[in-house]
């Protein structure tokens, strides 16, 4: 009774104040009141742990609806993880920035409010990095223009971190910065975070997936002089609106970006939240159409309230890339590139799909005609949207000037991961402390510039005689926990567990793919003895409690981040997932094995030995009920074991809609489906896909059920069109290149000999390069026993120097290296394959010695490999 009065008088010290001073952060007194609403509503949700006390300090009017602002549309985690004084001392460094810079009075208010003054960009942990880039980048943008300011400011970023691919867990920007590298969401997310540090707006733009290949993308839009661009994070170009992806960008189905809080700007609104509005911006980058979809039953009548999803494939999976519930009539609305989409309905147990092509289907209806149990096959064509890239003009001066920037820019990144600790230095450190070489090597390296922390936990620990248990934790943690967790954290799990516990389903620090938290001696402190005792003698009893004290608020929280099982405790309101990660972080800090499965997200503990799933809707939890399905699969030429992830996946049916079961990517059809696999008894739905060279999708859908005790016999069909191999262009095999090695120059022809082969032009350093090397080497053996060879040549000498070999130790043995001078032979493929930017790399070919080109790609593609040998095998 007392929080509660406490902060019913904090909120109406915030509506005095707000009437103090006619200068108002929030300036329209509509908008004004309804953020008011919102922020007393989520007081009202929030009612335990005090977590708004940072509202009793003295603010002024500006600061403290600033902060009445982002405290309305935060998630429950970013008010309990995070001290309200970190929100205010960024509020006030946004506040400085918008006076101290030239281009600060010229921003509009909805665009300061919506796109500097937030801290989250992604799912990132927050740090105080507005305040560090601040000091830095000042001085390197002094006397620039907002244009040229952004351009320095990602000069500065790629200084500091370079592309890798990681986990889907972004790490924050100084952690980024410390590891030297990071995925293009991580990139992005520095980057973003560093223009709104010197007062420039910007938004971090996903395609959820793209179109014409697997995986996705994210990159940046910079807010400039009234005007959104957009640029590749970390990847600095002469100009803005240029970047490696202009291509396929323009091949995409849909962009968007989440806008922190309530946003009533000019774009598309694809869907409101408690916490971001998300817009649609394909036609920044597109042309788009827009869709109306109607959900009936099989009497003809519009079904509202029905879960209508628009998926996209991608890694042989239909990917919702929006999910929406139709209206009154029946209705759900969606604009998107021009090209294909699944979409999806379900009511109860029933459900439809059909195919939409946009720019041609403008109307149309989606009947629920299938019942759950339903078992039949379906075969569907998708088409990606044709090229259509839009490219703004550089001259050579800026090109050459831009490129020596870089080459600078990765000397001085270079030179900082040069003070990482090198071999010796960390066997000299192994002996001294008494640690097993080889497991320091591995861990200590793997730290990245986190290394100090890492190396203080394994020293702690020799001292303690727990070196082995400290080793055997570490090998439970993912690469990026090595780079960016501290020893505090380390040290709370590995001296709060029983030395005998499991290490896997106890001593794990990490559960799902949360930040990592010194949770275990917190909750030991917090839980009761006598409640503690009860939740070890019957685990049943904790996954009660989880359902009796906690309130489930989804809708509070709809950004892919969780609040930690400190702030779950503190708050007891939160999400799904953090009521998952709080009930496993829960039992292993009380000894009690848990763990999230991996493939189907179930949450499991033991009990006396025996598993049980964790049930938080039941009165008990309930035994694994497994069936198993077992698939022939009707080969095709050129493809004798389909790829989980490359060529097939399997959703299970719930709550209606198809979940996808996360199998390991080595998994493939033999080791999974030939002799058949256990799974959860269940309603499937097997999705498989043949990729053509133009982007297009022979695809095949198969529903099914299993049944407890029962085999469920599938096929596994991969649909195949001998005609997709052509010839399209033609390429002189008598075309010269260098060999870096010599200094010679020979011919294509003479390096190749007669018959077929393959030419790559690279872009050292680049990210769409580093993809199509990686899925080389995936494909290493296949591509050695073809036996031809790869003419993998770089634009210039200075690229070549760039690039180093020893981040693609197992590229095929038939690879060449050389350097096409004068980009003669990058300027002949472009011109016979009528490549609009010729400058877009990679670009890859398969010709032969008859001068016939049989394949081109260009630009970001993921899975080449798989491409390349499905032309290989079919000449």
């Amino acid at each position: 009774m007392k929080k509660n009065l406490l902060q019913t008088v904090c909120f109406a010290l915030c509506i005095s104040l707000f009437s103090c001073t006619s200068r108002h952060f929030l300036k329209d007194k509509e908008y004004r009141t309804r953020v008011e609403n919102d922020f007393k509503a989520k007081q009202t949700a929030l009612p335990y742990g005090n977590l708004f006390n940072v509202f009793s300090q003295e603010m002024s009017t500006e600061e403290r609806e600033a902060m009445t602002f982002l405290y309305a549309y935060m998630t429950p985690g970013d008010i309990t993880d995070y001290p309200g004084e970190f929100y205010l001392k960024n509020v006030r460094l946004a506040f400085g920035t918008r006076e101290s810079m030239p281009w600060g009075p010229s921003i509009p208010d909805i665009v300061f409010r919506h796109f500097v003054l937030p801290v989250r960009i992604n799912n990132e942990n927050m740090d105080n990095s507005r305040e560090v880039f601040l000091k830095e980048l000042t001085p390197r943008i002094k006397g620039l223009s907002m244009y040229d300011a952004v351009l320095e400011v990602n000069h500065w970023c790629h200084e500091k971190a370079v592309y890798a691919p990681t986990d889907s867990r972004t790490s924050s920007p100084l952690a980024t910065i410390k590891t030297a590298y990071g995925r293009c969401g991580e990139e992005s997310t520095l980057l973003v975070a560093a223009l709104r540090s010197v007062g420039i707006p910007a938004r971090q733009v996903y395609t959820p997936r793209w179109a014409h290949t697997d995986d996705n993308h994210a990159w940046v839009e910079a807010w400039v002089d009234g005007k959104w661009y957009f640029l590749g994070a970390c990847e600095p170009e002469p100009v803005l609106n240029l970047g490696w992806f202009n291509a396929p960008a323009s091949r995409s189905m849909l962009m968007h970006t989440k806008v922190f809080g309530s946003y009533n700007g000019p774009e598309e609104v694809m869907k409101r939240t408690a916490n971001y509005t998300e817009i649609n911006i394909i036609d920044n980058y597109g042309t788009s159409a827009h869709t109306t979809v109607t959900v009936k039953d099989t009497e003809g009548r519009p079904v509202p309230d029905a879960n209508v999803e628009f998926k996209l494939y991608n890694y042989a999976e239909f990917y919702t890339v929006s999910r929406q519930t139709s209206d009154k009539n029946g209705q759900a609305q969606l604009s998107a590139g021009l090209g294909d989409l699944l979409v999806f309905a379900s009511a109860g147990n029933l459900f439809g799909y059909r195919k939409i092509s946009f720019g041609k289907d403008r109307d149309v209806t989606v009947t629920l005609s299938h019942k759950v149990g339903d078992r039949f096959s379906d075969s569907i064509l998708i088409v990606p949207p044709a090229e259509k890239a839009v490219y703004p003009q550089t001259t050579e001066e800026q090109v050459v000037r831009n490129a020596r920037r870089m080459q600078t820019e990765d000397s001085i990144r270079n030179a900082y991961v040069q003070t990482f600790p090198n071999r010796k230095m960390i066997e000299g450190f192994a002996k001294d402390s008494g640690l097993n070489t080889e497991e320091a090597l591995k861990y200590i390296t793997g730290a990245r510039g986190n290394y100090e922390e890492i190396m203080r936990f394994l020293s702690h620990a020799a001292e303690r005689n727990s070196a082995t248990r400290a080793f055997d934790m570490l090998g439970t943690l993912s690469e990026k926990d090595l780079r960016d967790t501290p020893c505090s954290v380390l040290e709370d799990h590995l001296y709060a567990t029983d030395p005998q516990a499991d290490v896997t389903e106890i001593l794990a620090p990490r559960i799902a793919s949360e930040m990592l938290t010194p949770y275990r001696s917190y909750l030991q402190k917090h839980i009761q003895a006598s409640l503690a005792e009860t939740f070890r003698n019957d685990p049943q009893q904790l996954v009660n409690w989880c359902r009796d004290s906690l309130t489930i608020r989804n809708d509070l929280n709809t950004l892919f981040t969780t609040t930690s099982p400190e702030g779950v405790w503190k708050s007891r309101v939160t999400d799904s997932a953090s009521r998952n990660i709080f009930f496993v972080a829960s039992a292993r800090s009380l000894g009690i094995p848990a763990w999230i499965d991996e493939i189907t997200g179930n949450v499991c503990f033991r009990q006396k030995g025996e598993i049980r799933i964790a049930d938080f809707e039941a009165a008990a939890s309930r035994h694994p009920e497994k069936g198993k399905v077992k698939a022939d699969y009707r080969q095709i030429p050129r493809l004798d074991n389909p790829k989980y992830y490359s060529h097939f996946t399997i959703s299970r049916y719930a709550d209606g809609r198809f979940i996808l079961q996360n199998y390991p990517e080595s998994t493939t059809w033999m080791s999974l489906l030939k002799n058949g696999t256990d799974v959860e008894t269940g309603y499937y739905m097997m999705v498989s896909g043949s990729r053509m060279a133009s982007g297009s999708v022979l695809g095949e859908i198969a529903f099914f059920n299993v049944e407890k005790g029962k085999t469920t016999a599938a096929t596994l069909t991969m649909r195949d069109n001998p005609e997709d191999i052509r010839v399209i262009g033609n390429f002189n095999s008598e075309s010269l290149f260098t060999l870096p090695e010599t200094g010679e120059q020979t011919s294509v022809l003479k390096t190749t000999g007669r018959g077929y082969f393959v030419i790559g032009i690279l872009g050292a350093g680049e990210e769409p390069t580093n993809h199509a090397l990686k899925d080389l080497e995936a494909r290493k053996d296949a591509l050695e026993k073809w036996g031809r060879t790869f003419v993998l040549l770089f634009p210039d000498e200075s690229s070549y120097n760039k690039f180093d070999k020893k981040e693609f130790p197992n590229l095929p043995s038939n690879v060449v290296f050389g350097i096409d001078n004068g980009k003669q032979i990058q300027r002949a493929i472009a011109e016979s394959m009528k490549l609009s930017n010729p400058n877009q790399l990679p670009i890859f070919i398969v010709a032969d010695t008859f001068n016939r080109v049989v394949f081109e790609s260009h630009g970001y593609t993921i899975g080449l490999g798989e491409q390349l040998l499905r032309v290989i095998h079919g000449l």
